[in-house]
């Protein structure tokens, strides 16, 4: 009986054991871009990869030109969104800006 009673405890003791990879080293961060996001999906009709530091999908070919969620976003001195590439363009503040697109403009 002592030893089922010592198994039991053992076994609930390892139980809580979880085998992870081993973290990245310092020195081999994600790359810059990637191809695409596990839950954004990709901007319909345009080239475009996916920036982790700025949250957005990046249009190839155009200048500060990015995507997330339906909404493209541009930058011409002020912010505008759009549902298309070729708008029609609202203006918008940064509140409706990604966090990581608006601090990459914040200085300029």
């Amino acid at each position: 009986m002592k030893r089922l009673a010592l198994l039991c405890v053992l076994g609930f003791g390892l139980s809580g054991c979880v085998l992870q990879q081993p973290s990245t080293p310092v020195g081999e961060l994600p790359p810059v871009q990637q191809p695409s996001h596990p839950r954004y999906a990709p901007p319909p009709g345009v080239k475009s990869h996916w920036n982790p530091a700025l949250g957005v999908y990046v249009v190839e070919g155009a200048r500060d030109l990015y995507y997330r969620e339906r909404i493209f976003y541009r930058f011409d001195g002020g912010w505008s969104w759009s549902l298309r590439p070729a708008g029609p363009w609202q203006e918008t503040d940064s509140s409706g800006i990604p966090p990581g697109l608006f601090r990459q403009y914040q200085n300029r």
